[in-house]
């Protein structure tokens, strides 16, 4: 048993890595936040949208078909509220000033980087789409696994994204102190004007095709 355990274990650690890896819109924002408030606040990010891959992990290792149901049938309407989400968080980075610049701008509490990411990556389904999809052509069954055995799975994942963010924002922390404010100036336009398209362009894709589901 102790075997299987480690081995989705394991794998749940690879998955992890491989959601966490890839640069997109929310990864953008961890970064950011890393350049903008410090290592800690994009370490606490980071660890949010882990929590968030991990608990779409659970709903589809544990058949919570309620909530994946309801998700999926949704998903429309929720890829365009993450659309949203990210337009209005882009254009808002935009227009923010760098704390070195600006020196009464304050940085967020970690437990509001936390949870602002969590509700972030959770009204995005795409992840739990890619669990559904992805999974099973792996070759990763839970068919006949306790719940407790599959949980490890889920563990997995969020150690192994908890992992990357760990270092991806402890390694652009070390740096930030020979970041200047113009080049943390450009980074916030750069970043906020991205994350704004990709947010336009998530939600034309999920307007057109909602309209022609």
């Amino acid at each position: 048993m102790f075997v299987v355990d480690l081995n989705l274990f394991l794998q749940g650690i690879v998955i992890g890595l491989t959601l966490a890896v890839p640069v997109g819109p929310i990864a953008l924002m961890c970064i950011r936040r890393t350049l903008a408030e410090g290592k800690f606040h994009g370490i606490a990010s980071g660890i949010g949208v882990a929590t968030a891959d991990s608990f779409y992990a659970a709903v589809t290792v544990l058949g919570l078909t309620v909530i994946s149901g309801f998700v999926i049938a949704n998903q429309y309407p929720f890829r365009i509220l993450a659309s949203l989400i990210l337009i209005i968080v882009g254009v808002k980075i935009i227009l923010s000033v760098p704390p070195e610049v600006c020196a009464s701008v304050e940085t967020s509490p970690l437990l509001k980087n936390y949870l602002s990411m969590v509700a972030i990556a959770l009204a995005n389904p795409l992840t739990l789409l890619f669990y559904i999809g992805i999974l099973p052509g792996l070759g990763i069954v839970f068919s006949g696994i306790s719940p407790v055995t599959s949980l490890a799975f889920v563990l997995g994942i969020f150690c192994g994204s908890t992992m990357w963010w760990v270092f991806l924002c402890g390694l652009l922390g070390s740096v930030r102190s020979c970041i200047s404010s113009s080049t943390l100036g450009f980074v916030n336009r750069a970043s906020g004007l991205l994350i704004a398209c990709l947010g336009v362009a998530l939600l034309l894709f999920a307007v057109v095709h909602w309209g022609a589901s």
